[in-house]
């Protein structure tokens, strides 16, 4: 339990929201709210806010005398509950804002949540997203440059509890990754809600930022998850011919079917999938692929299902993000004949092995390669250029960026000797 005066933050979700987490705790600590818990939540499955839920109640429970405060998409979309249970509710768009947090005492029950949802910051709402940067204590500096979603998949509500895109600057996206290169981190990774779309709003690319990005003196530059529609030629030659950008793709897939596709809105088709690893691989070898999956979509059936099983081994996929799919209100897929759940779980676990099975085939066949490993704060474990997962015979210096020769896979890490470099 922390002392009184302090902040935490706790973060779900994805890597954007590690990256604001940062900005979060600033704003909190800024407003001297003295014992201050906040959310930064998630709202990505119905798993991700009943997650929420039960740790906003613990909070409340354990720490009766801390201001306990929900932000992040789980609050856009559930704002009333949350504030029904006696925490303090603040937009996504207001979170980076120290005026969020200065309420003396948490709310009472029945107060209605959007009146405690601030207006978006001046910066926000003329100029864009302004970037996030996550804190010093990462070895990776994980950097928001882009929120929401123009978009209209008809499973998710990221676009009801985060709006329609909106980009950083370049120019503030270079400062931000400045100050992370300047506190010695030598990894950046950019993220957003939707990366590929970076630009749209503002006249540039995600191609243009990371061209601009390589200017600096950075050693390593990792992209999170990209829209396969959106890898343009001049995002894809950065990709597989820039040694500094990490040869890892993670690709917003969601199925490996066409009809299920279609019913999605994905703006892709299994066909473009297949062959877009296949133009990678064949651009760099050594590339790993990661993706998002979605389990028993509305209308799924055995076939639709085996198709996107088959996706994992006919697009080389070693990362897999697998999940069920659960309804979220206010969608389109919420509406159609649904998937019973238990099948739905079934289905995720069959994902789930064969992805573990093609990620273990493919940590074996690196046995006695080379690698460069980020060392992550533990002195111990790390990750190598293809985001495999490493682990250190003998420590060393947090942050820094070993040498390695791999040897054993030991569960889901290969165990890394440092040799000469």
């Amino acid at each position: 339990m922390s002392a009184a005066g302090c902040v935490d933050v706790v973060n779900f979700g994805c890597r954007l929201n590690i990256a604001e987490g940062e900005a979060v705790r600033v704003a909190a600590t800024r407003a001297d709210a003295g014992d201050t818990i906040v959310f930064n939540s998630c709202a990505v499955t119905e798993e991700a806010l009943r997650q929420v839920r039960q740790a906003v109640r613990r909070a409340l429970r354990e720490r009766p005398g801390a201001h306990v405060v929900v932000t992040g998409c789980a609050a856009e979309l559930e704002g009333q509950r949350f504030a029904d249970m006696g925490a303090r509710v603040v937009a996504n768009d207001a979170k980076n804002l120290a005026a969020s947090y200065r309420a003396a005492s948490a709310p009472q029950p029945g107060v209605k949540a959007d009146t405690l949802h601030q207006p978006l910051a001046l910066d926000q709402t003329k100029n864009g997203y302004t970037p996030a940067l996550s804190g010093a204590d990462h070895a990776r500096a994980f950097l928001g440059v882009q929120t929401g979603c123009s978009h209209s998949c008809t499973f998710c509500a990221t676009v009801l509890a985060r709006g329609t895109a909106r980009s950083s600057s370049v120019e503030a996206v270079v400062d931000a990754a400045r100050t992370a290169l300047e506190r010695g981190q030598r990894e950046i990774v950019l993220t957003g809600v939707d990366l590929a779309s970076y630009g749209d709003d503002i006249g540039t690319s995600l191609a243009a930022l990371v061209a601009a990005l390589l200017e600096l003196p950075v050693e390593r530059l990792r992209l999170s998850s990209l829209d396969p529609h959106r890898l343009d030629d001049a995002l894809f030659a950065l990709i597989t011919e820039e040694r500094r950008v990490m040869p890892h793709v993670h690709l917003s897939l969601q199925a490996g079917d066409d009809m299920v596709l279609t019913r999605m809105k994905r703006r892709h088709r299994r066909a473009d999938a297949v062959r877009l690893v296949e133009r990678l691989k064949t651009a760099r070898p050594d590339i790993a692929i990661g993706a998002d999956l979605i389990a028993g979509f509305p209308t799924e059936d055995d076939e639709m299902f085996a198709n996107s099983l088959a996706l994992i081994d006919e697009a080389d996929i070693v990362f897999g993000h697998i999940f069920p799919y659960s309804p979220r209100a206010g969608t389109p897929a919420a509406r159609m004949p649904q998937v019973p759940r238990a099948v739905a779980r079934e289905r995720a676990a069959i994902l789930r092995e064969a992805n573990a099975r093609r990620r273990h085939a493919w940590m074996d066949a690196q046995k006695g390669l080379r690698a460069s490993m980020l060392v992550e704060r533990d002195g111990l474990t790390g990750h190598g250029e293809t985001f495999a997962a490493l682990a250190l015979v003998a420590p060393a210096a947090p942050g820094s960026i070993v040498p390695v020769r791999l040897s054993a896979r030991d569960g889901e890490r290969m165990i890394a000797e440092r040799i000469a470099a």
